[in-house]
């Protein structure tokens, strides 16, 4: 199994010092993966769905890994999740293809269509159409990556004669989410799942997959969907055996909300990497 820490570009942890330290160290002691978390603004006053206060430091996601990425040689890189529809698509196909060739082909795109209204009507995209956005924009930036004349044409998106280099190193997409919209999406348009949960949340979670897996075609190109689960409940290596059998091939922890210092929390967990 696997491992990976995510969210450490948010609070007192986000300090240029602090995280060229601790992505030496998780680096170091044989993690897997290094994910960052994204909120472009918070609701103030905060309101019961929302994750943080207002006040919390975010760093933005993209920002985050590419200091990351020069200060690592082995760390995979990922976005836990990027807001995807409030995002210019066109312009994120060019920090994601930039992102991959800076890092080596170490970076994964993960994605999802976001829950917040009041941030999501920040940037003017309505609630109820983030899903359609999301799989769009992830149609249009494909086109931009992969295609020799990329053009594409859609209700939010638009563009042709144009071609943007450089491509795409080794680029992956991770779709996060637990709906039947997500578990589509993530079978249809990415290389990953990024959930989130205890091992029962996950096991339910993985027959819904399944049950979506019927109805839709999985694109040859994309291989076995890997999935990476943020794991909701304390860990050991009995907790790990039963994530391992759902098919679950990476467990990621948020460090910094477990018992202890976060340096404490990665030794801890670190002696459960297989």
């Amino acid at each position: 199994m696997d491992f990976g820490v995510q969210a450490l570009n948010i609070g007192r942890t986000n300090a240029p010092e602090e995280t060229g330290r601790l992505a030496g160290l998780v680096e170091s002691l044989g993690y897997r993966s290094w994910w960052a978390s994204d909120h472009v603004v918070l609701p103030s006053p905060r309101v019961a769905a929302s994750p943080a206060e207002p006040t919390e430091s975010i760093i933005d996601p993209l920002v985050h890994l590419a200091f990351v990425a020069a200060a690592t040689r082995r760390l995979e890189l990922g976005t836990g999740v990027v807001i995807l529809p409030q995002r210019n698509p066109v312009v994120l196909a060019k920090q994601a293809a930039s992102l991959s060739v800076l890092s080596g082909g170490r970076f994964r795109l993960g994605v999802g269509a976001g829950y917040l209204e009041p941030e999501l009507a920040a940037v003017g995209v309505p609630t109820a159409d983030r899903g359609r956005r999301t799989d769009e924009y992830l149609d249009a930036m494909s086109s931009l990556w992969y295609s020799t004349e990329p053009s594409f044409s859609g209700k939010y998106v638009e563009f042709a004669a144009v071609d943007a280099h450089p491509r795409p190193v080794g680029l992956q997409v991770y779709v996060g989410g637990h709906s039947r919209g997500a578990l589509r999406r993530a079978l249809t348009r990415a290389h990953g799942w990024f959930a989130i949960g205890t091992v029962a949340e996950t096991a339910a979670n993985l027959s819904r997959l399944a049950e979506v897996a019927e109805t839709v075609e999985r694109p040859d190109e994309l291989g076995k969907l890997s999935i990476t689960v943020a794991a909701t409940q304390p860990l050991n290596p009995s907790v790990v055996r039963q994530y391992e059998d759902l098919g679950v091939v990476q467990l990621v922890i948020h460090p910094a909300t477990l018992p202890g210092t976060i340096e404490e929390a990665l030794q801890r967990h670190a002696e459960l990497i297989g």
